[in-house]
């Protein structure tokens, strides 16, 4: 449960699009009802995950979903791993695969782009934003330029999404356990 009360009247402008969200999942979960709370804030909090779920097809679903889920590990966010976990598998990610995020880099399911990227992400997550050299060189190898692009804004991103979320203590949904049968650890 958050720290602060979620149940809130928002302002008449906002009231339209929770509405049609609420509709469309059954419910209004508890990091929407926050963000509601600054709707312009909110506004540009969903244009941007808009804009990064569909404007760069060269990071495909399967890799924005492996990076935001290790990304909510990595910040500590129960609600962002569980709703990241659930969008993984629901992009035909294997629960084995999804099991072993968090040690990536020396398993051999994920490829040589997930675990450049996955690398980047948390180096840009925890080790002060800035990657070495030869990561750098690894990221350069394999994507193009509009991709580390995408790829840095998605991570950017879900830091901010995942630390907001921890900071008030938005609890999980537990759609991974409602949809398949377990929660992935963090």
């Amino acid at each position: 449960m958050s720290i602060i009360d979620s149940h809130h009247s928002y302002a008449w402008y906002i009231r339209p699009l929770l509405a049609l969200m609420s509709r469309r999942r059954s419910g209004l979960s508890e990091p929407v009802r926050l963000w509601a709370r600054q709707p312009m804030a909110f506004f540009g909090f969903l244009l941007m995950n808009r804009a990064l779920d569909h404007g760069n097809p060269s990071l495909s679903k399967t890799l924005r979903a492996l990076v935001r889920t290790r990304v909510s590990q990595l910040n500590g966010c129960r609600f962002c791993i569980d709703l990241n976990a659930a969008r993984a598998l629901d992009c035909g990610l294997s629960r084995e695969k999804l099991e072993a995020l968090a040690w990536f880099s020396d398993s051999s399911l994920y490829s040589d782009a997930e675990k450049v990227a996955l690398a980047y992400a948390e180096t840009v997550t925890t080790l002060g934003n800035v990657a070495d050299a030869s990561l750098i060189e690894q990221l350069r190898h394999t994507f193009d330029d509009d991709s580390i692009v995408a790829l840095t804004a998605l991570i950017a991103h879900q830091n901010m999404s995942a630390k907001f979320n921890a900071a008030l203590g938005a609890s999980p949904q537990e759609l991974c356990m409602t949809h398949y049968g377990y929660l992935p650890s963090d």
